[in-house]
């Protein structure tokens, strides 16, 4: 017989075991909103040496977990690390996010990307995951991360974010197949990038599909989707008792293709009433969220009733508790932790 009671609660519940309350953590919960990320920032102003000198990366990902003790802790990193691995330079900008600085637009440049070797190009990733698993042991579960292609396709052919994703819809629209050869190198080097995070110690794993929102349902089904099955598909093959993730922002229209993706549990922002999204999801797939990130700056009363509304609508069955996305920078610290606080206290 198995003892649950050394396995962490999230870990248990995105398996779809039975615990008898929704565990908890919040996208974005190491971050601008507390003022020992900020101090550390002062000393650490670079994204990527905070996020790639191991120790920094550490000390920022437990931050959270000293605070609140959430149930889940993730490593704090970005989903373009590891683009240059792949030969794809980058920084990331404060204020801005990620800057690549020689944009993907040609077949030459396509052609001159090259396989993802972690243990090589990211070996900082090893010691940030296995230390974050000697520091919470099984009292949290370990998350890993990383972008989709989609997304990762989007930073790389605009250069940097963007509003409106015309060159990057411009290739789709005009050279599709030079784009799919991109969103195919890519699912290749993130399903590496999985694996590689769960032989590290990543116990759970989220992949961030953030501007798949912005596609039509059918464009969705054309250039993220395939992809993002690809990673799942290619994941499950190696590591199928590791519970997998899926969030695309903006996807009040895509849920039910998301249901097809292959991923465990399914993200769902706030723009979808959780019971709603319950039923397109259907009874074998998890959910995780949703609650509006700016519930946060309401009194601690309205916060209650939004978490119990939403555990409601969620039902008993593999319930990830979260915002519907990340906790926003100006947010009061003793909302955070009453948001913690309040949904550990729960019981189904």
């Amino acid at each position: 017989m198995v003892d649950t009671t050394s396995t962490p609660i999230l870990l248990r519940a995105a398996r779809g075991e039975t615990v008898d309350r929704p565990p908890v953590w919040m996208m974005r919960q190491a971050g601008r909103y507390m003022k020992a990320y900020r101090d550390l920032r002062d000393r650490y102003p670079s994204f990527r040496d905070r996020s790639e000198i191991p120790e920094v990366a550490v000390e920022v990902s437990l931050q959270p977990w000293r605070a609140f003790r959430p149930d889940g802790v993730i490593l704090f990193s970005d989903i373009v690390t590891p683009m240059p691995g792949m030969g794809i330079e980058m920084d990331i900008a404060e204020g801005k996010g990620p800057i690549i600085h020689d944009p993907i637009r040609t077949q030459a440049q396509i052609d001159a990307l090259h396989p993802l070797e972690p243990e090589a190009s990211l070996p900082f990733i090893r010691t940030i995951l296995e230390t974050l698993r000697q520091e919470v042991g099984n009292e949290s579960t370990v998350l890993g991360f990383v972008g989709a292609p989609w997304t990762l396709a989007a930073y790389a052919v605009e250069g940097k974010g963007s509003k409106d994703y015309s060159i990057i819809k411009g290739m789709a629209f005009s050279d599709p197949s030079l784009l799919h050869q991109l969103l195919s190198q890519f699912a290749e080097a993130i399903a590496t990038y999985v694996r590689y995070q769960i032989d590290c110690g990543a116990q759970v794993v989220q992949m961030f599909d953030s501007w798949a929102g912005q596609l039509s349902p059918q464009d969705y089904h054309m250039f993220a989707l395939p992809y993002q099955q690809q990673v799942f598909n290619a994941v499950r093959q190696t590591h199928p008792d590791t519970p997998l993730i899926l969030l695309v922002t903006g996807s009040a229209g895509l849920l039910k293709q998301m249901a097809s993706s292959g991923a465990d549990l399914i993200s769902v922002d706030w723009t979808v009433d959780m019971a709603d999204a319950r039923a397109v999801l259907g009874p074998n797939i998890g959910v995780q969220g949703n609650m509006d990130p700016g519930v946060l700056f309401g009194s601690q009363d309205f916060i209650r009733d939004r978490i119990h509304d939403t555990i409601r609508k969620a039902g008993t069955h593999q319930h990830i508790m979260n915002l519907g996305h990340g906790i926003l920078p100006n947010t009061p610290e003793e909302n955070a932790a009453f948001f913690f606080k309040t949904v550990q206290d729960y019981r189904y």
